[in-house]
């Protein structure tokens, strides 16, 4: 007899025999089930319900109003126009001392509309977006939009072979560039097909624009801002933007973003993190990543919030631009949250009025300290901690404080929502399948890869792949939980509590092997940042002759040269293992991120520790004497010739 069964015989009697009342039966049940080692489940019943509860409330408003959308065909340019009309004279985006009301951004993103589908382009046709943050970056993709045309976010950083992959992998149709980077486009330009149309934005007058361009501040000017006519050129379940991955570990993928995932993909960060439409955002991230374009601008979008718009994060500025726009929520990537707290005190450290701050990156190690810094006097600074990858159809979000957490999942009802952790081969990153043929599940404190389950055609659930097939088919695991499902594997490496919370721990590849233990790059980093006064660092393994495995290397940033190796090196001692110390530390001037702040350490990983090609000063681990000591020519052929051994 299985429990259920058990318990509805115990029932049964109680209330037949004895006749005693319901509530009774129920509080003998539960006596009964304690008893029986069920106290830990109903311990964490009580101590999650609240949470669950709430989270449980928050999706099923995201859930029925972007089915709501689903049915009505609605598109983000539709939901924007519903704005429009209700509050056309309202600020909706705030930047460098301009105000652009919903009926402004409205009318150039129509104006934008015409002058592309005048040019003959047709929905579906791929526009590549080449601009810095301003509202204008806004109006281009949202008119492009109204026109059924795909954009294609282009990171504004990126040059030569990266920025020519960007265009050609999503068979654009025509690019925008403004004219910042006219420089950086006309160095790929004559790689391109010569059928892409180019388009200058945003040259001063008299400023000749590149041959063969065509000026579309003119075209601007003499488009009409009014609706385009006819039926609508795009549906709810279309392709709207390509947002590219980070790329901190090769060559960016083009992400598809859809009218669909977008809304979700807004509805989920309002609703999860308790935003209102009274709230002013704070947006300081690339509108071209998820981060600013989505959950930044969305908020404008699709609940009519007003955003102020920054051209580039600032550290100086944050607080300062927050007082004076008086925005009540603010957002938080990467490491931005780490350079703020490591700025100089300010009174406006606690006198502004952001209220919320939302983000993913925000490290354990300084989570506490960041909130008692920049909590306002009178009320605690709230963080809502997401964590979601820009193609991914799995999203949680911590939105009670959990220190550390970026998110969870229900242990009293999991099925809710379809998120699991796997085992996966810790070197590889593939799944380990049991006897059955089936992935394994991973207990609380296991860590494993953080998958989603793909339900197609659903409004949440699916998942629509990059403009690659090949690296579509690469993030899809089948036979998951039973024959036939389907899932999308994230890469990254979370754990969960026994509550239900869930840590990230590491991306798979971020980890290195050495003298037989596995080193999480994450964790050494954030050890190295804290001892060396938070300064940027990355950490990777490298390959050393003779030996197994990789030893660990620390790229650190410090262009002035003030870092203390022999502090490091103690600090280190005091909380990482032997084989978690980088056994190489290299010191730079400047060290490369991504446009969310990420560190990019594949071009590091590459050099490795040649000192005959690098440039940099380079320090080697010393055993006997507990410290950094310079890696020398003479020490690099000792290493290679086995002479020293590590």
């Amino acid at each position: 007899m299985n429990r259920g069964a058990f318990y509805g015989v115990i029932a049964s009697l109680l209330w037949l025999r004895l006749h005693l009342p319901i509530w009774l039966i129920l509080l003998i049940l539960l006596a009964i089930y304690a008893v029986m080692g069920g106290y830990s489940f109903l311990s964490v019943v009580v101590r999650t319900i609240k949470r669950d509860v709430t989270g449980l409330t928050r999706y099923l408003q995201v859930l029925l109003r972007v089915r709501r959308y689903q049915k009505k065909n609605w598109t983000v340019p539709m939901v924007f126009e519903n704005h429009v009309k209700n509050h056309p004279n309202k600020v909706a985006f705030v930047f460098e001392g301009r105000e652009w009301t919903f009926k402004e951004i409205d009318e150039y993103s129509n104006k934008m509309a015409h002058v592309f589908e005048e040019a003959g382009f047709k929905p579906g046709d791929t526009v590549a977006l080449l601009l810095d943050n301003r509202p204008e970056y806004v109006g281009i993709w949202l008119g492009l939009a109204k026109a059924g045309l795909v954009t294609a976010l282009i990171n504004h950083n990126l040059r030569d072979k990266p920025l020519l992959h960007c265009i050609q992998i999503v068979e654009c149709k025509a690019v925008i560039f403004g004219a910042d980077f006219c420089d950086a486009f006309t160095s790929v330009r004559d790689q391109l097909d010569s059928s892409i149309k180019q388009y200058a934005f945003d040259f001063k007058k008299n400023v000749p624009i590149p041959t063969s361009s065509i000026n579309l501040d003119t075209k601007m000017e003499e488009a009409s801002p009014g609706c385009l006519s006819g039926p609508q050129r795009a549906n709810y379940n279309d392709k709207m933007l390509y947002i590219y991955t980070s790329g901190t570990t090769g060559l960016p993928k083009a992400a598809v973003i859809r009218h669909s995932r977008y809304i979700f993909a807004s509805f989920g960060g309002f609703y999860a993190c308790g935003l209102n439409k009274k709230d002013t955002i704070y947006v300081p991230m690339p509108l071209h990543h998820m981060s600013g374009g989505c959950m930044g601008a969305g908020m404008t979008l699709l609940f009519g919030c007003t955003a102020v718009i920054r051209k580039k994060f600032s550290v100086s500025n944050f607080w300062s631009d927050c007082t004076k726009h008086g925005c009540t929520v603010a957002q938080y990537i990467g490491e931005t949250c780490r350079y703020l707290l490591a700025a100089p005190p300010h009174p406006q450290d606690k006198s502004h009025t952001v209220r919320l701050m939302f983000g993913n990156g925000l490290r354990p190690q300084i989570w506490e300290e960041f909130v008692n810094r920049f909590s306002s006097s009178t009320k605690k600074l709230q963080i809502a901690e997401f964590y979601g990858a820009t193609e991914g159809n799995a999203n949680i979000i911590n939105f009670d404080g959990r220190v550390g957490a970026v998110g969870f999942v229900s242990m009293i009802a999991p099925a809710v929502y379809p998120v699991a952790l796997i085992k996966v081969n810790e070197e590889t990153g593939e799944p380990i399948r049991g006897e059955d043929g089936l992935c394994i599940r991973c207990k609380p404190f296991e860590p494993g890869m953080f998958v989603g389950m793909i339900l197609k055609n659903h409004p949440i659930r699916d998942f629509h792949g990059y403009a690659d097939p090949n690296a579509t088919k690469k993030k899809v695991a089948v036979d998951v939980f039973k024959r036939g499902d389907a899932a999308f594997l994230s890469g990254d490496i979370l754990v969960m509590d026994e509550l239900g919370y869930l840590f990230f721990k590491d991306r798979t590849g971020d980890t290195f092997r050495w003298r037989g233990e596995n080193v999480s790059t994450s964790e050494v980093e954030a050890v190295i940042s804290n001892v060396a006064g938070l300064k940027d660092c990355c950490v990777y393994g490298v390959e050393v002759p003779g030996a197994e495995g990789r030893a660990g290397m620390a790229a650190i940033l410090d262009p002035e040269r003030n870092l203390d190796l022999k502090v490091l090196a103690t600090g280190m001692s005091k909380v990482l293992p032997s084989y978690a110390r980088p056994l190489f530390v290299r010191l730079v001037k400047v060290i490369d991120l991504t446009g969310t702040y990420k560190l990019r350490k594949v071009d590091y990983q590459k050099e490795g520790f040649d000192v005959d090609k690098i440039k940099d000063e380079v320090y080697f681990f010393d055993a006997a004497s507990q410290s950094y000591v310079p890696f020398t020519s003479a020490l690099y052929e000792q290493l290679k010739s086995g002479k020293i051994r590590v």
